[in-house]
């Protein structure tokens, strides 16, 4: 494994931890949602390259889309949960209330 393939682990890792632990903010949730986006997506990017093979060059550009689609939902249920709670912290929002 070279370096390049274990620093897009640890950053992988450094942000699903993240993700895991500290799930009180919604930002700092959405923050370590976005560290997973990018370290797949660097990788996603790299891995055709290392291959050699251009039918997989498709891949990161269709997760870069999702990714930019997931975070403009994070950021809405952000603006949203702030306005109607008056925080953004997760334990008072109840989810299961329309």
């Amino acid at each position: 494994m070279t370096t390049l393939h274990l620093s897009y682990l640890i950053a992988f890792a450094i942000s699903m931890t993240g993700f895991v632990l500290h799930q009180t903010h919604l930002i700092s949730t959405l923050l370590c949602l976005e560290g997973i986006m990018l370290s797949l997506f660097i990788t996603l990017s790299m891995w055709p390259l290392q291959l050699q093979t251009p039918s997989m060059a498709l891949t990161p550009l269709l997760m870069l889309a999702f990714s930019a689609c997931e975070a403009g939902t994070g950021l809405s249920l952000l603006v949203t949960s702030s306005r109607t709670h008056g925080s953004n912290l997760l334990q008072n929002l109840n989810l299961l209330q329309c």
